[in-house]
């Protein structure tokens, strides 16, 4: 089953964009899926235990800091590339 998944990532620190580009950063280093990025969130797209097992990964060094933050994610049930329509 392929998924797609939209997230943004909220430090809630006055440098909020180190910890934001290290996590774009861990998602990029896994292959197997697609990741693109934009000035509000990123999309990862592929199949659901790929997508999730990258983001299981990619969270954890982010939510064991001591900085506090907040992820918000969408997870969606067809496959969407960024640009194009979803296919249903």
């Amino acid at each position: 089953m392929h998924v797609s998944l939209d997230l943004s990532l909220y430090p809630f620190t006055p440098n909020y964009e180190a910890p934001i580009i290290a996590f774009i950063e861990r998602l990029h280093g896994h292959t197997g899926i697609q990741v693109a990025t934009n000035h509000l969130a990123t999309q990862l797209t592929g199949e659901y235990d790929a997508v999730m097992e990258v983001l299981k990964e990619a969270m954890r060094p982010t939510l064991a800091s001591d900085t506090p933050c907040s992820f918000v994610i969408k997870l969606l049930n067809v496959v969407v590339v960024p640009g194009e329509a979803a296919t249903l």
